[in-house]
């Protein structure tokens, strides 16, 4: 399994993708549509894997959370 390296130049860089590509558990909810609930336990299913947990937040890959989303949407219009 190869694994993804990312480097910055910069901290301007690092700011920069921290900014776009790392959102809250506020952010996945609204991008997943989903209830707390339900995110928690996709998380206790290691279904998402927050990057860092905190006493009452939890951070995620934006990446993550999105394909997790489609992946959703697509099950659902299969089994319309």
């Amino acid at each position: 399994m190869t694994k993804n390296k990312i480097s910055f130049n910069s901290m301007e860089e690092l700011r920069s993708f921290i900014k776009t590509e790392i959102i809250n558990t506020t952010e996945a909810l609204e991008i997943l549509e989903c209830s707390r609930q339900n995110l928690n336990d996709l998380v206790k299913r290691d279904v998402l894997k927050p990057i860092k947990e905190l006493p009452r937040d939890r951070l995620f890959f934006r990446t993550d959370v999105v394909e997790r989303k489609e992946y959703m949407d697509k099950k659902r219009g299969a089994s319309s």
